[in-house]
This record gives C-alpha cells, sequence and structure tokens, in this order.
C-alpha cells in the first residue's frame, strides 16, 4: 500500500508568482471596459443618423407635391439606407457589448432581439457582413437610377464611378460568401468534435 501524498504549503516564491499572474489576467480581462466608450460613441452616431432621417423625411414631405417620382425614389432610398446603417450601429452596439465586454441580462424581456439569444463573434461577423451588403446595394441601385445622366451636365455619376461601385459591392458578396462558409465549415468541424 503507498503512503498518501503529503502535500506542501506553496512557498512564498510561489504564492506570490500566483498573485502576480491573477493581478495581470485581471488586468487583461478588465481591459475590455475599454470598449465601453467605442459603444457610447456608436449611440451618438446613431443619434445623428436620427437627425438625418427626420432632416431627409421632411425634405421629402416638404417636397412631395413638387418633387419629380425619380428624386421621390432617390430620397426614399436614402431614408431606407439610414435605417440599415441604423440596424448596422444596433447590431454592433447591443451584439458586440454582449459579446466581448458584458452580459445585458435580458432573458426574458419582451423586447430582447431574437439574434441576441444566439450572438456570438461568428454569428456577429456574418450579420454584419449582410447588413453591409444590403447597404451597398441600397447605394447600388441609387447609383443605377442616376445612371441615366451619364454624361448630362453637372452629373455625378461617371460610367467609371458605375463600374468601381459594382466591383466593390461583389467584393463585399463574395467576402461575406468566404465569411459564411468559413463560419460554417468551423462549426461543423466543431460538431464533429
Amino acid at each position: 500500500m503507498a503512503a498518501p501524498e503529503t502535500r506542501h504549503p506553496p512557498s512564498a516564491n510561489a504564492r506570490a508568482d500566483l498573485v502576480e499572474r491573477s493581478t495581470l489576467a485581471n488586468l487583461i480581462f478588465s481591459s475590455r471596459w475599454l470598449q465601453l466608450p467605442l459603444y457610447l460613441g456608436l449611440i451618438v452616431a446613431q443619434g445623428v443618423y436620427v437627425i438625418l432621417f427626420v432632416k431627409e423625411l421632411w425634405h421629402l414631405i416638404h417636397g412631395a407635391t413638387s418633387l419629380g417620382e425619380q428624386q421621390i425614389m432617390l430620397i426614399v432610398l436614402g431614408l431606407i439606407d439610414v435605417v440599415m446603417i441604423s440596424n448596422l450601429l444596433v447590431m454592433v452596439i447591443v451584439g458586440g457589448y454582449e459579446t466581448f465586454v458584458s452580459r445585458l441580462n435580458l432573458e426574458g424581456h419582451p423586447d430582447q432581439p431574437e439574434w441576441l439569444s444566439h450572438v456570438n463573434a461568428s454569428v456577429l461577423k456574418v450579420k454584419l457582413a449582410m447588413a453591409i451588403i444590403g447597404i451597398s446595394s441600397i447605394h447600388l441601385l441609387k447609383t443605377f437610377i442616376e445612371a441615366g445622366a451619364i454624361g448630362a451636365p453637372n452629373s455625378k455619376v461617371t460610367a467609371d464611378g458605375v463600374m468601381w461601385q459594382t466591383i466593390i459591392h461583389m467584393a463585399f458578396i463574395v467576402s461575406a460568401i468566404g465569411i459564411a462558409w468559413t463560419d460554417r465549415l468551423m462549426n461543423s468541424s466543431i460538431r464533429k468534435e
């Protein structure tokens, strides 16, 4: 029969090393709170977008009888663009804070977004990529509507501009597909393990 192993209390050097590692770990973990001003700044930016939305909506209402169909369509697309950017901001603020800073403890809250219950860095990346594609689509649609004026005096749209905007939009789509595919591969390998 083997003799029971006796444990000796840690030496003073070992205790000091343990305290030092614990302090460093706590400092590193607490550094996540440095992101709080960033999220608060995004909330202020969202307030600016609300002001922009109201300004554009007022322009639409005020000019409803004098604006042409194309001008009204461009203003409405601008409003949709502001809403989509605002949605993107909400995803980044709420999802980022919940994922990287601290829990929001919204379980059971009637207004809790459905996607928040299963958000993680991977899901957030895919959702952000899809939102960026949506915003890019609105900008591209506005450009296509204005493309009829290419070559006209005072036209802001050029053929090269349309081409580059389309290429950039396609790059966003390819990037989003790549992110989603990588995420799917990682999740399937985790499930197999």
